[in-house]
């Protein structure tokens, strides 16, 4: 293809929400219009990355923390996931919405980008839809722990997440009564989201240390890894920052072993058939 015509196919993909055809089987980054910017006052756009699949493959949805940085999210996950034979849609929820930052406090009606990202992979011919995951990143984690968790998200949506997988997310709060596998990838050391609160979720204790009913929902697999911070796979943070009282830094150790992990679930749950 001629560098002439991949510049028509990717303006058209951005002004349709779709790819086209040629693109199939290559790796690199386009960035999609989710939805049609008439459908939502806030449309999403993201990066969609394809597998080097020839038929309909897995697919995965990267969520960010509430400091955005969605391209980065890409570059160091979204290329990653691609290679192991998965199409990847990045999702870019602050800049539709014109802002930088959630300040901690993500915004009310992004809970639920998830779910119209799932929407936008199901309707491409590329993707298998009974095969897409969700992968998010502190908030973000959080909301992928949501998107398979019992209750109003998961229920008002036809098309579902086959499996969910969260990095140092705040499970506070969070029932855990899961509708899909799940894997929550968490620092022993990280001081903003506490792995503590993470394993009484797995367990299905309160903050009282009262048991909750066990037998409901999909186990949950919990991987504590020893000697890391939050954001421990940003290699940004190789020199440790100090953020709103919280200790950053980036672990090699912790990020090639929840590669491994992440990789293996991935496979597990919604692998590319042979």
């Amino acid at each position: 293809m001629t560098k002439f015509a991949k510049t028509i196919t990717f303006l058209a993909a951005l002004l349709t929400g779709s790819v086209a055809d040629c693109f199939a089987g290559e790796s690199s980054a386009i960035v999609v219009e989710i939805e049609s910017p008439l459908a939502s006052t806030h449309p999403l756009q993201g990066y969609l990355r394809r597998a080097n699949n020839t038929g309909p493959a897995p697919a995965v949805v990267l969520l960010h923390s509430c400091h955005g940085n969605w391209k980065r999210i890409d570059e160091r996950w979204g290329k990653r996931i691609a290679s192991w034979g998965y199409v990847v849609l990045t999702v870019d929820s602050l800049g539709p919405r014109g802002l930088k930052t959630c300040d901690g406090r993500a915004p009310k009606d992004s809970a639920t980008d998830a779910y119209r990202a799932l929407n936008f992979l199901v309707s491409d011919q590329f993707v298998d839809p009974n095969r897409v995951a969700v992968i998010g990143f502190a908030n973000g984690g959080r909301v992928a722990l949501m998107s398979v968790e019992h209750g109003y998200l998961e229920q008002a949506s036809p098309t579902k997440f086959r499996a969910a997988v969260a990095f140092y997310p705040s499970c506070l709060n969070l029932k855990g009564e899961m509708t899909a596998p799940a894997l929550i990838l968490i620092g022993e050391l990280d001081d903003w989201a506490l792995a503590k609160e993470c394993r009484n979720m797995v367990e299905r204790r309160d903050d009282w240390g009262i048991s909750r009913q066990k037998d409901k929902g999909v186990p949950i697999k919990l991987m504590v890894l020893p000697g890391a911070y939050h954001a421990f796979d940003a290699p940004q943070l190789t020199t440790p920052l100090l953020l709103k009282g919280h200790h950053l830094e980036f672990n090699q150790s912790a990020t090639d072993q929840s590669s491994e992990a992440l990789r293996e679930f991935l496979d597990s749950t919604i692998g590319a058939k042979e």
